[in-house]
């Protein structure tokens, strides 16, 4: 669902002024379709992005509004505003809580790196109190992106060592880890020689800095593709370099 912003403002601003207003677009979010109809939380969010972005001055070019779980970042309307960032035609992103967002760590750190980070657009959240306008805002935002990178690297530590044992022992239970793939008896793990080709590049590009994405990108270029569909995400990088030890 789209809601254009309010464009033909009655404002009597001289063009210069109305020029040098930051362009956001704001993202709303409900969990199902029946909270969409219902309304109430959507009128509520609608209504406080308004408000903030006339406390302000902020030019509210546009309210994308999606009526799905947070459970990936793969949203429509979430899409259409990241998209506007991407192309110029919205300076930030208002979201009323950083939740409408995302309730994922990992995802909002791979949003940080996407978008809001050296990329230099602006997220601004009205209940955290996050601008990253601000030097204030950027050291919450900070801190949230260091908390997801120690809850990533926690992880993989102890998904590293559990599978260094089963690789020691030559056994594997369940799925076979990136890497890997179960024997003809069932039990054994065997090297899969592609999906070694991905780890070893992974791992490279890692140590060189290059972000998720940008290693997507690479994997694409060197004809190396995940499991599942045809396209590095960067928490599909994330979870096979975390998961299996460099």
């Amino acid at each position: 669902m789209y809601y254009n912003a309010y464009m033909s403002r009655t404002s009597r601003r001289s063009p210069a002024a109305e020029t040098a207003r930051p362009r956001i677009v704001a993202y709303i979010r409900v969990s199902t379709d029946k909270q969409a109809e219902h309304g109430v939380s959507l009128d509520a969010q609608r209504a406080k992005v308004e408000q903030y972005a006339a406390l302000y001055d902020l030019d509210l070019v546009a309210i994308e509004v999606d009526a799905l779980s947070a459970k990936t970042t793969a949203r429509p309307s979430l899409t259409r505003a990241l998209s506007m960032l991407d192309a110029g035609t919205a300076d930030g992103l208002l979201v009323v809580k950083l939740d409408r967002l995302t309730r994922s760590v990992r995802d909002l750190g791979d949003l940080i790196e996407r978008y809001f980070g050296a990329r230099g657009s602006s997220l601004i959240s009205v209940s955290e109190n996050v601008d990253t306008r601000t030097a204030a805002g950027r050291l919450v935002l900070n801190v949230l992106a260091s908390v997801g990178q120690w809850e990533r690297e926690a992880i993989g530590e102890r998904t590293s060592a559990a599978m260094q044992h089963l690789r020691a022992c030559g056994e594997t239970t369940g799925t076979a880890p990136y890497g890997y793939r179960v024997g003809a008896d069932g039990s054994k793990l065997e090297a899969d020689a592609g999906e070694q080709r991905a780890l070893a590049l992974v791992r490279e590009l890692r140590a060189e800095g290059l972000s998720l994405r940008a290693i997507g990108d690479r994997l694409t270029a060197a004809g190396l593709t995940p499991r599942t569909g045809s396209k590095w995400h960067p928490q599909t990088v994330a979870r096979i370099a975390d998961a299996v030890a460099a």
